[in-house]
């Protein structure tokens, strides 16, 4: 008899959930430059990224984008030792030999002295932002791309369908171009240089054609970018909405990351976020549609958005409370110290790795699940014993 327990705990969280998750840890990141808690902050996004990635192409993105950060952070430490840093310094580390530049240039030096406090300013900014990346890449490495285009509101529909067009497209085209280079190899023909790209270009690009066309009979033929009539009072209010929403996103989001803007900036991204929410639900009128096996917001995908948001906000309040700790001074040369609550607060983004689903490969078959009638199949059946009465 087939087991009809809920399966809940084994299906995959909605990819909203990981998108909140890492945002809120990255909006952490933009709060501090305190290498400790930026420290904690991508420990904690690869200890849950190790936990929760499932075994997929996009989850061997995250690798890509700690090569980005710390690519990030060497370059910002490069432009410190060559273009110099405007933090004044008494600790000189090595004085590098300085290029006379025009009056026009005023204000910009090549080479000269190398301070401790101007490297490790650059090193605490540049830190903040391989942090961003790296919550970023988390968020790419743990959310399916196209579970999560699924999602789009239904004023989005004709951007999601591009996205997943090109996404569908892209590794088809690689596909091509690695089959028609092994091809030309074989024939002993180049596959290199002007001339080969050319050689192996052209039918690639016949091919992507030729798919496009039959993409485009197909979506066609089901009916794809068919719109509903709307009265011209909601287009209107529904482009305002939409518009003015992001406008105010855009301004909401400018004054929490500058220190002038803390007053005005979370009130103004509210009402953006109100705004254009509101915008693209009248939107989706136009895009009558329904979704196959949509995605449901489980309590364990609340509670995994909800611990990405509670980290932004109580780094946010720590920020604005007590800005010492979390923006140590570099001059004079001091060692940061790790603000307890503060890290705290960041060890709540850990919640996620609690939560996470089983392996894949540790799930029983929906077609075939486990019962005392039909015992699961072990990978290496042990061999039947020998009879006795055979001649060995």
């Amino acid at each position: 008899m087939a087991d009809r327990r809920p399966r809940a705990r084994h299906s995959p969280l909605h990819p909203a959930a990981w998108w909140f998750w890492a945002l809120g840890l990255g909006t952490a990141a933009t709060r501090t430059t305190n290498p400790l808690l930026l420290g904690l902050l991508l420990t904690v996004s690869a200890y849950v990224v190790t936990t929760c990635r499932p075994d997929t192409p996009w989850s061997r993105s995250y690798s890509a984008f700690l090569k980005l950060a710390l690519a990030v952070l060497v370059i910002r430490l490069v432009f410190v030792v060559a273009l110099g840093s405007p933090i004044p310094g008494t600790h000189v580390l090595v004085t590098l030999p300085e290029v006379p530049l025009p009056h026009w240039a005023q204000g910009i030096r090549l080479g000269g002295a190398v301070t401790a406090e101007g490297l490790l300013f650059a090193f605490y900014d540049g830190l903040k932002l391989a942090t961003l990346l790296v919550c970023v890449g988390a968020a790419n490495a743990l959310a399916s791309p196209s579970r999560l285009l699924k999602t789009l509101p239904g004023a989005l529909y004709e951007t999601g369908v591009a996205v997943v067009v090109a996404l569908t497209f892209a590794p088809n085209l690689i596909a091509d171009v690695h089959r028609l280079r092994a091809a030309r190899r074989l024939r002993g023909r180049p596959d290199t240089g002007l001339r080969g790209l050319l050689q192996v270009g052209l039918p690639v690009l016949e091919g992507a054609l030729e798919r496009s066309v039959a993409l485009a009979a197909a979506m066609d033929a089901r009916g794809y970018g068919r719109t509903a009539d709307v009265p011209a009072p909601v287009r209107r209010t529904t482009a305002v909405l939409t518009l003015g929403g992001l406008l105010g996103v855009c301004a909401g989001t400018y004054g929490l990351l500058t220190a002038a803007g803390g007053t005005y900036g979370l009130p103004v991204l509210l009402a953006g976020v109100v705004g254009a929410l509101a915008g693209l639900r009248l939107g989706g009128r136009r895009s009558p549609r329904t979704r196959y096996r949509p995605d449901r917001w489980t309590p364990r995908a609340c509670l995994v958005a909800a611990s990405g948001i509670a980290v932004a906000a109580l780094l946010t309040l720590a920020a604005s409370a007590g800005p010492a700790a979390l923006h140590p001074g570099v001059v004079p040369l001091t060692a940061p110290a790790l603000p307890l609550w503060p890290a705290a607060a960041v060890l709540l983004g850990l919640l996620p790795a609690f939560l996470a689903p089983e392996s894949p490969s540790s799930r029983p078959s929906p077609l075939n699940p486990p019962s005392p009638l039909n015992p699961p199949i072990p990978l290496n059946p042990p061999s039947p014993p020998a009879d006795p009465k055979e001649p060995s």
